[in-house]
């Protein structure tokens, strides 16, 4: 019995662990211009794509972008304004991501104990940066030249829970 429950979950481990080494995989690259015609850059901004690699139950997965900027940063916490809108590609049926209007820092006003500065990584503040996990196709972010973008993936559970009725 002991030996058939350490056998399980040494093979439900293993699962786990395979799963998520696909999601933390990236894809391999492609050619932008061979899934779609998306525009160019402008002036002032860069093209960032996401390629994501293939794995099961993708309909349980959602991409979180983060975009931001390496900064010099104390004690407080910091965070970045700006414009995060979704933009259809004509013609295509795909959509592609515009960060804009990028401001900030903006940040608390504690007295930090030291002048100690480090270097951070500050995120845009937003709740719209979540997109659903599809491997299909990349995920096109445009967003100014010295924006980063960066991004996680989380991962949801298959069980459902029930909501009570009041």
């Amino acid at each position: 019995m002991r030996k058939a429950l350490a056998v399980s979950l040494i093979t439900a481990f293993s699962c786990a662990t395979v799963a998520c080494a696909a999601v933390n995989t990236p894809a391999p690259q492609q050619e932008l211009r061979s899934v779609a015609d998306f525009p160019e850059a402008q002036a002032g901004q860069a093209r960032h794509v996401i390629w994501l690699a293939e794995t099961n139950n993708e309909e349980l997965l959602k991409v979180e972008i983060v975009p931001g900027k390496l900064m010099q940063t104390d004690c407080n916490t910091r965070g970045l304004m700006g414009n995060f809108t979704a933009q259809d590609l004509a013609g295509w049926g795909y959509t592609y991501y515009e960060l804009d209007d990028v401001d900030g820092p903006v940040a608390t006003m504690m007295a930090c104990p030291d002048d100690t500065l480090t270097e951070a990584f500050v995120p845009v503040q937003g709740d719209n940066f979540t997109v659903r996990y599809n491997s299909k196709l990349p995920i096109v972010v445009y967003a100014p030249e010295d924006v980063e973008v960066r991004y996680r993936v989380w991962t949801g559970s298959q069980e459902l829970h029930k909501a009570i009725i009041q």
